[in-house]
């Protein structure tokens, strides 16, 4: 039996268990070690997440699209998310959980290996955050989803984290596929070569599994989808508005993926393994969701009285045909 579906089953015994086998303790509360935190860094890391996400609400609109029937969308913030943070990355807190305040979450759990544990409980402090867990791997992702029951959970993961997260995706939701790094260098003409040494050789910090790779046009960049794409040379500016399948894109040699990674504010939780060709990277909109209200007056029921009844007889629906006649 998986992991997943231990937990599924047994519930907190099972995550005990798994977490005595794989990390050696029981979860427990992460005690929070402030001398590791980079304390000022961290702060302005947040605040530039903070501004850049605030600035994406999207609008709640309201339009009467006939006279009498008023349709109206508002988006609302989920009640709770869990937040996966691999261990010791405190730059991942942030860029899960501070979007997360800033949509207006009220319950936010962190959960995170146990070696690495006390510098992002620290973290997680100085964000005003209180909930954080020393729990990892897949037994962390099915406790959040089967023992806390959050509505939503976010953050990258390796490969068997990836993979659990995607199996609790059928009974909660969850942000996108996050898995391995990934870095595409397309290099047009006048590309500094040291430029994308540099570049590739910060992606592969990351771990084995890293993927680097140089291309020299679009339309290889586009096949691979990568989570980040980097664009030098004398092309850059001009190919920037035509890229599609990127979960991120730095333009120029003075844009690298290590400044969006720490410092810009932009998100760097980005899709991985060629989701990029659907998804985008973790967004204010993520912990967002949208409900619609109708309103119709006794007139604008009669207005759409003969479109149900047609559309209902054509589909066979006479009591929903019988519903508008009141």
């Amino acid at each position: 039996m998986s992991i997943v579906a231990d937990v599924k089953e047994r519930g907190m015994d099972a995550v005990r268990e798994w977490a005595l086998d794989l990390d050696g303790v029981e979860p427990a509360r992460a005690v929070a070690e402030p001398q590791l935190v980079p304390r000022d860094a961290l702060l302005t890391l947040a605040d530039r997440v903070r501004r850049w996400h605030e600035a994406q609400r999207p609008r709640d609109i309201e339009l009467e699209i006939e006279p009498g029937v008023v349709l109206e969308r508002r988006w609302v913030p989920l009640r709770s998310v869990g937040v996966y943070v691999p261990r010791g990355l405190v730059s991942t807190l942030v860029m899960c959980a501070v979007p997360a305040q800033a949509a207006g979450i009220g319950r936010i759990v962190v959960v995170t290996p146990p070696a690495g544990a006390g510098l992002v409980a620290a973290a997680a402090e100085a964000l005003g955050l209180e909930e954080v867990w020393a729990l990892g791997g897949p037994q962390a992702m099915a406790w959040l989803a089967y023992v806390e029951r959050v509505d939503l959970i976010v953050g990258p993961g390796n490969a068997h984290v990836n993979e659990a997260k995607l199996a609790v995706s059928r009974d909660v939701a969850i942000d996108l596929p996050a898995g391995p790094s990934e870095v595409v260098v397309l290099a047009s003409n006048g590309t500094d070569q040291r430029i994308v040494e540099l570049e590739l050789a910060a992606q592969a910090e990351h771990g084995p599994d890293s993927v680097c790779r140089v291309v020299q046009n679009l339309d290889e960049a586009e096949a691979l989808a990568p989570e980040h794409l980097v664009l030098l040379g004398e092309e850059a500016e001009a190919l920037a508005p035509r890229v599609r399948n990127a979960g991120a894109v730095f333009v120029g040699a003075s844009s690298p993926v290590a400044a969006g990674d720490y410092a810009t504010g932009a998100n760097h939780v980005l899709p991985t393994g060629g989701w990029a060709r659907s998804v985008g990277g973790l967004g204010l909109e993520t912990f967002l969701k949208p409900v619609t209200i109708q309103r119709l007056t006794p007139d604008g029921l009669a207005r759409v009285r003969p479109v149900v009844e047609a559309l209902a007889a054509a589909e066979g629906m006479p009591a929903h045909a019988a519903a508008v006649r009141r």
